[in-house]
C-alpha cells in the first residue's frame, strides 16, 4: 500500500463492532465503576487517558479523532486483532446522549468494535466526527477489510474516511446526490408504475 506506516504493521488481528448506545441510556450506563472488576484495556498504554465507560459489561472507549487509529494500533497489540464492523451514527435528533466528562457530543460519531478471541473478549471505540467535517482516519492499513465497511459509512450517511484507498459509494449510484441514512435526508416518493395495467371497466 505504497509504503503507509500500518501497511506491514505485523500479522493481521481482530476488531470488532457492535451497537451504540441508545439515546435513553442512564448514567449508571456511562461512567466506568471505579471499584468494579478491572477493565481489559487498563494495561494498554495508547489507552491511557482516552475515557472510558462499561454499557452491558462491555468497555466503550471514547477517543478523539487524533487519538483513533493509535488506540486502534494498541489495542491490537494487545490481542484485539479481529475488526467485525465499522459504521457511522447520525445522532441529529439526540444531541444531549449520555457522554463521559470531557467528551463533546458531535453530530455524528464513527464506531468500531475489537474483538480479542483468545481472551474472547471486545472493546468498542466511539469517535465524536462534527458535521462541520465529517472526516476520520481510515483503519484499513490495521485492519485490512474495513475498507468496504468504511465506504458504506461514508456512502450513506456522507462521513469520509482519510488515506482511504478507495473511498467512493458502494451502495448507491455513484452520481445519486446526498446520504441516505442522514436524519435530515429528505423522503421521497416513486410512483408505482403498472405494465399493460388494464384500462377502467
Amino acid at each position: 500500500m505504497g509504503g503507509h506506516p500500518d501497511a506491514e504493521a505485523g500479522p493481521r488481528r481482530d476488531a470488532a463492532l457492535s451497537t451504540p448506545e441508545e439515546p435513553g441510556a442512564g448514567a449508571e450506563d456511562v461512567e466506568a465503576a471505579a471499584d468494579g472488576p478491572a477493565l481489559v484495556t487498563a494495561g494498554v498504554a495508547a489507552c491511557a487517558g482516552v475515557p472510558v465507560t462499561v454499557r452491558l459489561g462491555q468497555e466503550v472507549l471514547h477517543p478523539s479523532r487524533a487519538q483513533y487509529v493509535e488506540v486502534a494500533r494498541g489495542l491490537k497489540e494487545a490481542g484485539f486483532d479481529f475488526c467485525s464492523d465499522v459504521c457511522a451514527v447520525d445522532y441529529l435528533r439526540h444531541p444531549d446522549r449520555p457522554l463521559p466528562a470531557g467528551v463533546a457530543p458531535e453530530r455524528f460519531e464513527v464506531v468500531a468494535n475489537l474483538l480479542n478471541l483468545a481472551q474472547r473478549v471486545r472493546v468498542r471505540l466511539r469517535v465524536q466526527v462534527p458535521e462541520s467535517d465529517p472526516a476520520c482516519p481510515t483503519l484499513f492499513y490495521l485492519y485490512p477489510g474495513t475498507e468496504n465497511m468504511e465506504r458504506e459509512a461514508y456512502d450513506l450517511l456522507g462521513v469520509r474516511f482519510a488515506d482511504h484507498p478507495d473511498m467512493t459509494r458502494i451502495l448507491m449510484p455513484e452520481d445519486w446526490e446526498g446520504h441516505p441514512l442522514r436524519k435530515d435526508y429528505g423522503v421521497g416518493r416513486v410512483p408505482v408504475q403498472f405494465k399493460e395495467a388494464p384500462g377502467p371497466r
